[in-house]
């Protein structure tokens, strides 16, 4: 078993720059408004299942379920839409009165924020140039700085201040509905081949 450290760097870079955990503060910090409390061990945990569970069988999983790669990206971005719009018109289109600490935790956080359709398509790309141990520490790495981020979420929340919270939740809440829009026309146009 052959290990390159600069393979593993260039991984866990491609890894870190898709799931942006940095960028998705704002959409955690809303999360944790909303239900008081965001578990980081469940999120970290259930997202690093997901990408282990798509590195070894996603093409398998969505040829069974009759979905192809460019149907369930534009799933994602349709959810990662609504996120985006919910940040910056401050309106609740997640109903949070029966949510739970644990499934806020998987939806929107451990899916589709960190385990989204971007990460997981770029899991395959991956999958076909580099070994699967590369891959395996790759995501291990991302996993320890996404569970270092959650897990410090309320020092991040009192650095920022009501005032910055918001205006980054504004700002990102834009950033939110970009990306969904170019994962969405970009899959429209692989899906309707224009």
């Amino acid at each position: 078993m052959h290990i390159d450290i600069k393979e593993i760097a260039t991984v866990s870079l491609v890894l870190f720059a898709i799931i942006d955990i940095l960028g998705s503060v704002p959409v955690i910090l809303d999360i944790k408004s909303k239900v008081g409390h965001v578990d980081a061990k469940y999120a970290t945990l259930v997202s690093g299942f997901i990408m282990i569970l798509f590195l070894f069988g996603g093409k398998q999983i969505l040829k069974i379920i009759g979905i192809d790669v460019a149907s369930f990206s534009l799933a994602g971005s349709i959810v990662i839409f609504l996120v985006g719009l919910e940040m910056t018109l401050n309106r609740d289109i997640f109903k949070s009165g029966n949510s739970t600490v644990k499934s806020s935790s998987v939806v929107p956080i451990a899916f589709p924020m960190i385990a989204g359709a971007g990460t997981l398509t770029t899991l395959l790309s991956l999958r076909s140039e580099y070994e699967v141990v590369t891959i395996l520490i790759g995501i291990l790495i991302n996993l320890i700085i996404i569970y270092a981020v959650i897990r410090f979420i309320p020092k991040i929340e009192q650095l920022l201040g009501d005032t910055g919270i918001n205006i980054l939740r504004k700002v990102f809440g834009v950033i939110l509905l970009s990306i969904a829009i170019k994962l969405f026309s970009k899959n429209l146009a692989i899906l309707f081949h224009f």
